[in-house]
């Protein structure tokens, strides 16, 4: 615990430390990676999973499509045959591990504008589609700073072990979406020090009470990327929001 306490901090002191990069032009463009299970061109019930750091077109498969399959049979026990599709979504360079550019939100800002994109081409013509986005860890800065382009079809955001939304109050998100958080008493991101000084560090971290998203139950999540595992209670939660946008009971 104590080595991850210091490598949070590093972060942040590397990030204030370091040489502001230099932003010439547009941002380098990103293939899009998906992992896609269902059909959400006539799926009634869309979740959308957002990645964080150490995500790679080739790993994610292997990270965040494994939370994506948890989900999608945790949500289509819950809907008819066909209605919940789970989409693992990449369309951004996350920061490759807790170095200066994971206390930033730069890749975060080029990976929101790729969402919000991505999801208004989704639902296109579909005006009664429900879309659910979760963030995972510096996924739910992407999914937070996207909140405000987002089209109406996305009815909640879920940060799930997150550092930050880009924002420090759920209201200031700029969105009518509901917004959920779920933070661990053994998640290590806890440690990550909240504070944003200029264009550094990452704000309030959602499950902060003072943020004000909705309460998710974490019973059973003993890691950090343990929320969207059999036996936590996370993931029968959010697989109600997903089936059938009812929502969750908190904790």
């Amino acid at each position: 615990m104590k080595r991850i306490r210091y490598a949070a901090t590093t972060a942040l002191l590397g990030a204030l430390l370091a040489t502001p990069a230099h932003h010439a032009g547009a941002p380098v463009p990103v293939a899009t990676t998906v992992d896609v299970l269902g059909q959400p061109s006539t799926a009634d019930g869309i979740a959308i999973l957002v990645p964080g750091v150490g995500t790679t077109p080739a790993n994610l498969a292997t990270t965040t499509g494994v939370m994506a399959r948890s989900l999608y049979g945790s949500a289509g026990r819950l809907a008819p045959p066909g209605d919940v599709a789970v989409v693992a979504w990449l369309g951004y360079r996350p920061p490759g591990g807790l170095g200066p550019d994971a206390a930033r939100e730069d890749r975060a800002r080029a990976g929101a504008a790729a969402l919000s994109g991505y999801v208004s081409r989704l639902v296109a013509g579909r005006p009664h589609v429900r879309v659910t986005l979760i963030g995972h860890s510096y996924g739910a800065i992407v999914v937070g700073l996207a909140a405000a382009t987002l089209p109406a079809q996305v009815t909640d955001l879920v940060a799930l072990g997150a550092p930050g939304m880009g924002a420090d109050r759920a209201a200031d998100l700029g969105t009518t979406a509901r917004v959920w958080a779920a933070e661990s008493p053994h998640d290590w991101i806890r440690l990550v020090p909240e504070v944003r000084l200029f264009a550094l560090g990452l704000g309030t971290r959602p499950a902060t009470d003072s943020f004000g998203a909705r309460e998710l139950p974490t019973a059973g999540v003993s890691r950090h990327d343990g929320y969207l595992t059999d036996g936590s209670a996370t993931l029968p939660a959010v697989a109600g929001i997903v089936a059938d946008g009812a929502g969750a009971v908190a904790r």
